[in-house]
C-alpha cells in the first residue's frame, strides 16, 4: 500500500540547510557555534526518519512524496520523488541515527579546530547526500547523490588539507572511486538503452524481458560501482588511507554512510542480480575474498584506526558475500548491527587519540584501562561485538551470513567466513590488549590519559548499548523482527528453510573460532606466552604479504600510477612543451621578428617620410605609365 505525504522532504532538507548556512556565513558569523545548526538539523532528520520508519515497518506502507520533474525529453522523464519502503526505512534509521551521534561527538572532538564551521558544513552535507541516495526513486537520481557522497568524502578526508598525507588520501579516495563509478555509470546507461527507463519499479518489472547476457552485463557493471564505494577487492585500497580525516569522519564514512551505499544499491537492485547467477557468483566470491584478505591485513597493523579500517573492509566483505549467495536480509541485518559497533570502535579510538595527544601507534600505548575506564569498557563491547562474541550484535548477523552461504550450496565460502571470523577476533582483541592492558609504553608524566568529556562520552554509551542489543532484532534466527520487516522488499528472493541443527552448528563453530582468536590474542599480548615477533619471523613471506596489504598498493603504484605519471611527463615535455607551446611561442617569435624589421621604417624623421612618399608616388606613376593602358582598358 502506498501513501503520499508532504513531510518527507524534512529528512534531507534539514541537514542541507544547516550545511549551506554554515558554509556561507560560518566563517564570519557563526564560527565555533556552527554545531548549533548542524546537530539539531541532523537530530530533526533522525526524528522524522523514526516517524516514517514506525509507519513503514509497522504497517508495511510505502511513503512517497513527489518533488518535481527534473528532466523531460520526449518520452524520457526523470521525476525526483522521495520514497520510503522497508529497506529505505532501515537505512534511514542507520544513516540519520549514527550521523546524529557522530555530530554530537564532534562538538567535543573538534572543539578547538580552526576549521570548525567548515567541518560542520561538510558533515551535514554528507548526511544530506547519503539520505537523498537512499530516498531516490530511480537510478539517475541515485547516481547523482552517489557522486555527491564521493565529493563529500573527498572534502572530509582531506579536511586538514594543509597536511600532505590528508590531501593525498582524499585524492586517492576520489580517484579510486571514480574507477568503480565509471562502471556504475555504464551500467545505468545500459539499463536505459535496454529498457528506456530508469525508474526502479519499471526496471525491475522489465528485467525478465532482458537477455541473459544483457542482465549479467548490467549487474556486473552496477557491482563495479559497489566494489569502489563499498571497498571490495581490488578497489579497497582507498579506505585505510581515509583515516587521515578527523576520527568522526572515519566513523561516519565507515559505519553509516559512504561504504554502505554499495551494499544498499545491490540490495535495492536485487531483481537484476537474481536474474544473473553468474553475477551473483561474482559478488559472493569477491565478498568472501575481501572478508578474508582484509582480516589477515588487520592482524598485522599497529595503527589503531587502520586496524578498525581494515575491519570495516572485512565486514563489508561479509555483507557482499551475503548478497551474492542470496542472503539479502542477513546482509542488511549485518549492515544494521555493524553500524553500531563500528561507529563505537572509531569514536572509541578517537577518545584514545584525544587522550594520547593524537598518538595512533598501539605500541606506544598500553595500560590505558586504569585511566580511561569508560572508553575501555565501551571499546571492549564494540570489539567483542565485531568479533562475533555471543550474545552481542555481531554474533547474530554474522552467523546468519555463514548459514546463508552454507544453505546456498557454497560451503567453501562459509568456511572462508569462519576463518575470517577467527582473524577478526584475533585483531580486535589484539587492539584491546595492546591499547588498554599491560604496562604503559608512554611517559605518564608528559601524557595524562583521561576519559573524554560528556559530549564525547554520551555517544559512546549509546552506541555500546546498541552493540549489545542491536542483534536481538534478528532473534530468533531467520525469524526475528528484522526478517519480517524486510520480507516485503525481498519477497521475490528465494527463501531457504534452515535446519535448526545447521544454525546451531554454525553458531558453535563461529563461537569456537572467535574464542580461539581471543585466547591467542590474550596469550600473546597479556600473558606473553606467545611471542608475536617470533611468529612473524617464522611466517616470513606470509607475514610480509599481510603487513604490506597483500601488495595491492605496490602493484598499483608500479603497474599503474608510475607508468601513467611517466607517460604524462613524456607528454608534457614532448607534446605540451615541444609541440603546443613550441607552435604558440614560434608564432609569437615570428611576429616579434617581423615587427623588428618593420619598426626600422619608423624612424621618426619627417625627411625620411617625405622621401618615402615621393618614391611611392614615382613608383605608382611609373606603373601607371608602363601598364596603365593594359590594366585600365
Amino acid at each position: 500500500m502506498e501513501r503520499t505525504v508532504d513531510w518527507l522532504v524534512i529528512i534531507p532538507l534539514a541537514p542541507l540547510l544547516a550545511a549551506l548556512v554554515n558554509f556561507l556565513v560560518g566563517r564570519w558569523w557563526i564560527r565555533q557555534r556552527a554545531h548549533w545548526l548542524a546537530v539539531p538539523a541532523v537530530g530533526l532528520s533522525f526524528l522524522v526518519s523514526l516517524v516514517a520508519a514506525v509507519e513503514v515497518l509497522g504497517q508495511h506502507h510505502v511513503l512517497r512524496q513527489p518533488l518535481y520533474t527534473w528532466i523531460t525529453a520526449g518520452d524520457f522523464h526523470v521525476p525526483v520523488e522521495l520514497v520510503i519502503d522497508e529497506l529505505t526505512a532501515v537505512m534511514l534509521l542507520v544513516v540519520t541515527g549514527i550521523s546524529f551521534l557522530v555530530h554530537v561527538y564532534s562538538t567535543g572532538y573538534m572543539a578547538h579546530d580552526p576549521g570548525y564551521y567548515r567541518f560542520f558544513a561538510w558533515l551535514p552535507l554528507f548526511v544530506f547526500s547519503m539520505v537523498m541516495l537512499v530516498l531516490a526513486n530511480n537510478f539517475l537520481v541515485l547516481f547523482v547523490f552517489w557522486e555527491a557522497v564521493g565529493l563529500c568524502s573527498y572534502l572530509l578526508i582531506g579536511f586538514w588539507f594543509r597536511r600532505r598525507s590528508a590531501a593525498d588520501a582524499a585524492k586517492k579516495a576520489f580517484i579510486v572511486n571514480r574507477i568503480g563509478d565509471f562502471g556504475f555509470a555504464l551500467g545505468i546507461m545500459l539499463i536505459f538503452t535496454s529498457l528506456g527507463t530508469l525508474e526502479y519499479h519499471e526496471v525491475f518489472e522489465a528485467v525478465p524481458a532482458l537477455s541473459a547476457g544483457t542482465v549479467t552485463a548490467i549487474a556486473l557493471l552496477l557491482f563495479t560501482g559497489a566494489i569502489g564505494k563499498s571497498a571490495q577487492l581490488p578497489l579497497f585500497v582507498w579506505l585505510p588511507d581515509a583515516m587521515e580525516g578527523p576520527t568522526p569522519v572515519s566513523a561516519l564514512i565507515h559505519a553509516a554512510t559512504m561504504v554502505t551505499a554499495g551494499i544498499f544499491m545491490v540490495a535495492r537492485a536485487h531483481p537484476i542480480f537474481l536474474a544473473s547467477p553468474l553475477a551473483m557468483g561474482v559478488v559472493a566470491i569477491i565478498g568472501g575474498l575481501t572478508a578474508f584478505v582484509a582480516a589477515t591485513i588487520a592482524t598485522t597493523q599497529f595503527d589503531i584506526k587502520r586496524v578498525i579500517a581494515y575491519s570495516t573492509v572485512s565486514q563489508l566483505g561479509y555483507m557482499a558475500m551475503a548478497l551474492g549467495v542470496g542472503a539479502w536480509i542477513p546482509a542488511i541485518f549485518h549492515l544494521f548491527t555493524h553500524a553500531f559497533f563500528k561507529a563505537l570502535l572509531f569514536l572509541g579510538s578517537g577518545a584514545v587519540m584525544h587522550a594520547m595527544h593524537d598518538e595512533l601507534d598501539m605500541r606506544r600505548m598500553g595500560g590505558l584501562k586504569r585511566w580511561m575506564p569508560l572508553t575501555y569498557w565501551t571499546f571492549l563491547l564494540g570489539a567483542a561485538a565485531n568479533a562475533g562474541i555471543v550474545p552481542l550484535a555481531g554474533f547474530w548477523s554474522k552467523d546468519e551470513i555463514l548459514v546463508g552461504a552454507w544453505v546456498a550450496g557454497v560451503p567453501l565460502l562459509a568456511i572462508l567466513g569462519l576463518v575470517a571470523a577467527f582473524f577478526t577476533a584475533l585483531y580486535m582483541f589484539r587492539a584491546v590488549f595492546l591499547t588498554f592492558h599491560g604496562q604503559p609504553r608512554f611517559d605518564p608524566h608528559e601524557i595524562h590519559p583521561h576519559d573524554p568529556p560528556k559530549t564525547m562520552a554520551l555517544p559512546l554509551l549509546i552506541l555500546a548499548i546498541g552493540a549489545v542489543l542491536a542483534g536481538f532484532v534478528g532473534v530468533p534466527p531467520e525469524n526475528g523482527w528484522i526478517h519480517h520487516a524486510l520480507e516485503p522488499v525481498f519477497e521475490g528472493a528465494k527463501h531457504h528453510e534452515v535446519p535448526l541443527a545447521l544454525t546451531l552448528g554454525i553458531a558453535v563453530a563461529s563461537t569456537v573460532v572467535a574464542l580461539a582468536g581471543l585466547w591467542i590474542a590474550h596469550a600473546a599480548y597479556v600473558r606473553a606466552a606467545i611471542d608475536p615477533a617470533a611468529i612473524a619471523v617464522r611466517l616470513g613471506p606470509l607475514y610480509r604479504l599481510a603487513v604490506n596489504g597483500w601488495y595491492f598498493d605496490l602493484v598499483y603504484q608500479r603497474g599503474i600510477v608510475r607508468p601513467l605519471d611517466a607517460f604524462a611527463t613524456w607528454l608534457w615535455h614532448n607534446v605540451d612543451i615541444a609541440i603546443i607551446d613550441g607552435a604558440v611561442n614560434g608564432i609569437a617569435q615570428a611576429v616579434a621578428a617581423t615587427a623588428q624589421l618593420w619598426r626600422r621604417l619608423q624612424t621618426g624623421l619627417v625627411a625620411n617620410y617625405a622621401l618615402a612618399i615621393a618614391l611611392g608616388t614615382v613608383l605608382l606613376v611609373g606603373i601607371y605609365l608602363a601598364f596603365g593602358s593594359t590594366l585600365f582598358r
